[in-house]
């Protein structure tokens, strides 16, 4: 698989995605099994970046992972995220950058994870009740401690990013941009790309709508996220299902799958890109990442660039908050 450079750090240009496993859809959870034959196949097949955090689950996400890197370790650069859980006592779900925190955070990270360092550590919300220059200082201490090689931030806005990186340099921004959420195009990849910063797009594959086997809000059962996301309910969905057909077209005409075809347009959107689509399946590692030799044209590039914009805010009003797009 072909490689790129997120800022300094090296990485195949297709990662993994781990939260699916454990969290966030209605059989997460069901098959670790399954789910550390995937981490494997991702190994074989290349995949460097493996992406997780201490609130999926909460905790679960990391422990799994912890076991199935067991002898792989050195094979992968590993990403989690903290800043969701408060440790002083408010929990999960509770924004908390605090210095104090963060050191109580990446301790549990390491002991689940079963490693003695983390490659990329982001700060997974912006705390507004802590200054970002405290937090880049925090994780800045643990760089020199040898517990974390890298800093990055999630879903961080322009003035963040800057005061961020003025104080400890941010390897890489964890954002979510697709085909169909492409609003960090204005906004932070001019900032990331004047600063040398690297982008890893999550939900590549706009939470499965994408990949064309969505066809019914009926199938979210409860636990999945999805299930009242304003993406997918009513005539959202049904708008957003069009466009999804439109990526199926060109598809049958690159004679490849939907999913791969937006991992390649992502791909085609620069050299400092890392995108990280979730699975919990082998097929699905394999399809995704059969999408580094696909080459669209510039016919195509430019009929996916033109879909319209998905329908609906991405998340629901108490997570968007928390986003600094």
């Amino acid at each position: 698989m072909k490689h790129v450079k997120l800022r300094d750090l090296d990485v195949a240009r297709i990662g993994l995605g781990a939260m699916g496993m454990s969290h966030g859809f209605s059989d997460s959870g069901t098959d670790d099994a399954e789910s550390i034959r995937t981490v494997h196949r991702a190994i074989d097949l290349g995949i460097t970046l493996i992406d997780t955090a201490e609130i999926y689950g909460p905790y679960i996400n990391e422990e799994l992972l912890g076991r199935a890197l067991k002898g792989h370790r050195d094979q992968v650069v590993l990403a989690t995220k903290f800043g969701l859980v408060s440790h002083a006592g408010a929990g999960p779900w509770n924004l908390d950058s605090d210095p104090a925190n963060i050191r109580t955070a990446v301790e549990g990270s390491l002991k689940r994870l079963g490693t003695d360092h983390i490659d990329l550590y982001y700060q997974h919300r912006v705390d507004p009740g802590t200054p970002v220059e405290e937090t880049a200082g925090a994780v800045a201490d643990l760089i020199t401690e040898g517990k974390v090689r890298h800093f990055g931030l999630s879903e961080a806005g322009p003035d963040t990013i800057r005061r961020a990186h003025a104080v400890q340099p941010v390897t890489a921004v964890q954002s979510e941009y697709s085909l169909w959420t492409r609003g960090i195009e204005d906004r932070i990849l001019p900032v990331l790309r004047k600063l040398n910063i690297g982008l890893v797009p999550f939900s590549p594959l706009g939470h499965g709508f994408l990949t064309g086997t969505v066809r019914n809000e009926a199938d979210f059962k409860e636990g999945d996220f999805r299930r009242g996301n304003p993406r997918f309910t009513g005539e959202n969905f049904q708008c957003n299902m069009r466009i999804a057909d439109q990526v199926q077209t060109i598809a049958t005409d690159a004679d490849a799958t939907p999913a791969q075809v937006a991992i390649a347009w992502l791909l085609a959107q620069g050299d400092d890109i890392a995108p990280i689509p979730g699975t919990k399946r082998v097929h699905r590692v394999e399809e995704n990442t059969a999408a580094d030799h696909l080459q669209l044209t510039s016919e195509q590039l430019d009929r996916l660039s033109s879909l319209p914009p998905a329908a609906g805010d991405t998340h629901p009003e108490a997570a968007r908050r928390m986003l600094e797009r």
